[in-house]
């Protein structure tokens, strides 16, 4: 079989494994859930291939991680959900809007040369989207000042994740004495709803 540099033919192979016919048993007896942590496996090689600078690691990786992105839209294919197609017009459409300094009428030099403003911008879109997603969902955007953090993230990536959210909130100190009197605060109030006659668990819980 011939290489191909076309995503038309990886597509196609990928459709031959998935066919019920004739396609791969291993391939065939998978699904979203079974293949994920291979698609996180594949990141993680990517990042490593990145992290010691071998691009010919990094030309193959990359290409393990496409096939993943693949494989997910052949099954969701498979379900009527969507297409290898939509996700492609999906974050097509996604970067054009979140850089209307590059595609629309926001094409100042403000935006163009610094990078702070365009994150800034980046974040407010980011906010519109998620209102917009959660007014066709019915439901609130309004989760709080840690929401959209996905809890699959390496424990320690997660954390940090968290912390930079936070950050924005007033949640970050340059004095390590000041985290310290902070978590005191928190435990103080932990104790004092302990300490409650009439503890209410809902409440302790929170303060935890």
């Amino acid at each position: 079989m011939t290489p191909s540099r076309d995503i038309a033919r990886l597509l196609d192979i990928m459709a031959a494994l998935r066919s019920p016919e004739t396609g791969c048993p291993w391939d065939l007896a998978q699904n979203f859930s079974t293949i994920a942590p291979y698609t996180l496996e594949e990141a993680y090689e990517v990042a490593d291939a990145i992290a010691r600078g071998d691009l010919a690691d990094l030309r193959e990786e990359l290409g393990d991680l496409l096939l993943q992105v693949v494989f997910h839209a052949r099954m969701a294919q498979e379900q009527s959900a969507f297409d290898f197609g939509d996700v492609v017009a999906a974050i097509t459409e996604k970067l054009v809007r979140r850089h209307p300094h590059v595609f629309g009428k926001e094409s100042s030099s403000d935006y163009k040369h610094t990078p702070q403003a365009v994150e800034g911008l980046w974040e407010r879109i980011k906010a519109q989207e998620a209102q917009e997603k959660a007014g066709r969902k019915g439901t609130s955007a309004d989760e709080g000042a840690l929401a959209g953090v996905p809890v699959a993230l390496p424990a320690l990536t997660r954390a940090l994740k968290l912390q930079a959210k936070a950050s924005k909130v007033g949640f970050d100190w340059n004095d390590p004495r000041a985290v310290l009197r902070k978590i005191r605060e928190e435990a103080d109030e932990i104790e004092a709803e302990l300490d409650r006659a009439e503890r209410d668990d809902a409440a302790t819980a929170a303060e935890v």
